[in-house]
């Protein structure tokens, strides 16, 4: 039998068939897929002359079937994974470093680069081609391309092992959010928690083999909802120790060795190629240049954001002991007092909302947004093989009618998916001559599912997650370049957040939330004052909530700029790091860094401080919308033209300066988090 891997893929605009796919397949197709990646390399070396497009171009147009089934593996292995296809991931992803670093260390193929890099201002090129010759030539000299012998083998070891100590972090992560699960037998535990919550924990238990009780676990519709109201202590206790514990209780599943471990690799690998740390050699490929840079954007940012969050916990520690006498705040308490001191103050909850933002809504509010904005048709397409029950594939159509992209939905939590929300890819976008190859873009979530009573209903925060998620997806749809390297989101990644960042803003305005928020039993739409409330509330604890993300930002920079050797325990040095923006009393036993995913198995090292950087540009840029009108259509098309649909082709000030007409400014971000003087 054919592998289904390897032939044309037959579903509607050549979609993934995983109707077909067994787990089996995929270590024969990658390794034929190596195999014919290979022969194109080859063929790139043995062509006589030496022109742009035979090497350059030819590279760039290199691998497509290995890039296909690879993205189509190890998506699966974040959103619909298992023992087999974990196993097989150990075994695929040494062989996919292998042939990365045959192809970045091959010294013939570098010399045929180089010397096209030595010609790029004599050559007639367009601005894309030159951004392609320069981030081929850098990709290739940035992974080793100038070693030696002996140091290219080292490099190849490092790499191999990181790709495996990667893996073993996540592993671990997915295994410890899978195992928790806790179970409660008296409904008066559950006080405080809404009805719809309580029924989804009712129908947990029961999917756990326990009817008449009620469970709770570490995915977050089952977690955040039980901090957020359960007024039992207890129980806000056992769930925070638990998610704040993950990884860390020196079992076989604890990653504080992990992480020294992948500290030490990246780090040696750092110096090997001539740069003082992993931080270094990140960041010479960002928006921001050099640790030292970023380190003056966060402490700039501290600066304003501590005073702020520290009269907030100041007042947030006086309403807890004025309403239940509560002498001390600990860290479980914070998002329960929270949500009760922002009810008292704008009358307003999540559980107000929550019936305005039926999922089904939402997501065709997000779809409306986007054709106002950007003229765009979402059609579900149930002839579009998906791979679970849950996934949704639409077509997506521009104003011409003409196919723009494919589009998957992937909305709730299960076992064999990691926790979080993230956009993805399965295709690219290209060129190749008249030939325009269109993106396969899919976004994972966890939202609150359905009961037996109630649709999903959302919370405002997972309102602003699926939009979110939906900007990043944009700028893969939107995607209009000739290089799959230079398209979509392959763009700096402290400038990757601008396009989902920027979409959130929309939520808060009322034009847009008239288009979908609506009452999922009388179809009333959502009243203006409750727009007014969400958006007097949208700087609620912005001081703290700031504080916190500069904590994550603050602990990458630290982990990744200083030298691993002088790391004797993650606690302490966790500790160490963010006791200057820590307010609330440490908690024996637990650590953040062990289940830090974004920098220890996703791409964010040494880039956390990204989503920082990005809502200054963000909030920039949505001012223009803001003094235009939100759905104006100029402002829209030159934000698609120079923002989405440019990619990587220019450098990203270039871009971002072409839509807004200058440098991004602090202000517009410090006035939305009422931080400005």
């Amino acid at each position: 039998m054919n592998n289904p891997l390897l032939v044309d893929f037959t579903a509607p605009f050549g979609t993934a068939p995983f109707d077909q796919i067994q787990p089996s397949d995929y270590l024969p197709a990658i390794q034929k897929a190596i195999e014919l990646g290979k022969a194109e390399i080859e063929k790139i070396k043995s062509e006589p002359t030496i022109t742009f497009e035979n090497t350059i171009e030819a590279l760039d147009h290199s691998g497509k079937l290995l890039n296909r089934i690879s993205a189509i593996f190890f998506n699966l292995n974040s959103a619909e994974t298992s023992e087999e296809i974990q196993k097989l991931a150990r075994e695929i992803s040494p062989l996919l470093t292998s042939h990365s670093n045959d192809i970045l260390l091959d010294s013939v193929l570098f010399n045929r680069i180089s010397h096209i890099f030595n010609l790029k201002d004599e050559l007639k090129l367009s601005v894309e081609q030159q951004t392609l010759i320069e981030k081929t030539y850098k990709s290739f000299a940035r992974n080793g391309a100038k070693l030696g012998k002996v140091d290219s083998e080292k490099l190849r070891a490092i790499d191999q092992e990181l790709a495996q100590t990667s893996l073993k972090f996540g592993e671990n992560v997915l295994e410890e959010t899978n195992r928790f699960i806790h179970f409660e037998s008296q409904e008066s535990a559950l006080d405080g928690l809404p009805e719809g919550i309580k029924e989804a924990a009712a129908q947990l238990a029961e999917e756990k083999g326990h009817p008449g009780k009620w469970a709770f676990s570490l995915d977050y519709p089952s977690y955040i909802p039980a901090m957020t109201y359960a007024k039992n202590r207890e129980l806000r206790k056992t769930l925070f120790m638990a998610s704040g514990t993950k990884c860390a209780k020196g079992d076989e599943l604890d990653n504080q060795e992990v992480i020294k471990k992948i500290l030490h690799l990246r780090d040696q690998r750092a110096k090997l190629l001539g740069y003082a740390n992993h931080a270094e050699f990140v960041l010479e490929e960002r928006m921001a240049k050099s640790p030292t840079q970023v380190l003056a954007f966060l402490e700039s940012l501290l600066e304003k954001a501590k005073p702020k969050a520290q009269e907030e916990l100041k007042e947030l520690a006086l309403f807890a002991q004025k309403i239940d006498g509560l002498e001390k705040i600990e860290k479980w308490d914070f998002a329960y007092y929270s949500e009760l001191l922002k009810k008292e103050r704008y009358a307003l909850d999540d559980e107000l909302l929550r019936p305005y933002f039926q999922l089904e809504k939402v997501v065709q509010g997000v779809f409306q947004t986007a054709k106002k904005l950007f003229n765009l048709e979402f059609k579900p397409n149930e002839s579009i093989p998906v791979y679970h029950k849950d996934v949704t594939a639409y077509e997506v159509i521009d104003e011409s009618g003409n196919h723009l992209a494919v589009f998957y939905a992937d909305f709730f939590p299960r076992p064999g998916k990691r926790n979080g929300a993230w956009m993805t890819s399965y295709k690219g976008q290209w060129k190749i001559g008249i030939n325009s190859e269109r993106p396969h873009i899919s976004i994972v979530c966890n939202f609150t599912k359905p009961t037996k009573s109630k649709p999903s209903l959302l919370t405002f925060n997972e309102v602003t997650t699926l939009f979110h998620e939906f900007g990043h997806a944009l700028h893969g749809m939107l995607a209009d370049g000739n290089y799959e390297s230079l398209s979509g989101t392959s763009v700096f990644w402290d400038f990757v957040e601008l396009p989902s960042q920027i979409f959130e803003n929309w939520c808060y305005e009322k034009e847009c939330l008239d288009l979908f928020a609506a009452h999922y039993q009388s179809g009333e739409k959502i009243p203006e004052e409750l727009i007014e409330k969400i958006k007097d509330s949208a700087n609620f604890q912005q001081g703290y909530q700031t504080l916190r993300q500069l904590s994550f930002g603050l602990l990458d920079m630290a982990y990744h700029s200083k030298d691993p050797d002088s790391i004797e325990s993650i606690v302490d040095f966790e500790k160490g790091i963010m006791s200057k923006t820590d307010l609330l009393p440490k908690v024996d036993g637990t650590l953040m860094s062990t289940s830090f995913s974004h920098i220890f198995q996703g791409g964010y090292a040494a880039g956390y401080y990204s989503y920082k950087w990005a809502e200054v540009l963000d909030a920039d840029a949505f001012e223009l919308f803001q003094e235009r009108g939100i759905f104006d259509k100029e402002i829209a098309n030159s934000f698609k033209k120079h923002i989405l649909s440019a990619g990587g082709q220019e450098h990203p000030e270039v871009l971002y300066e072409r839509f807004r007409g200058r440098k991004p400014k602090q202000d517009a971000l410090l006035k939305r988090a009422g931080l400005k003087d």
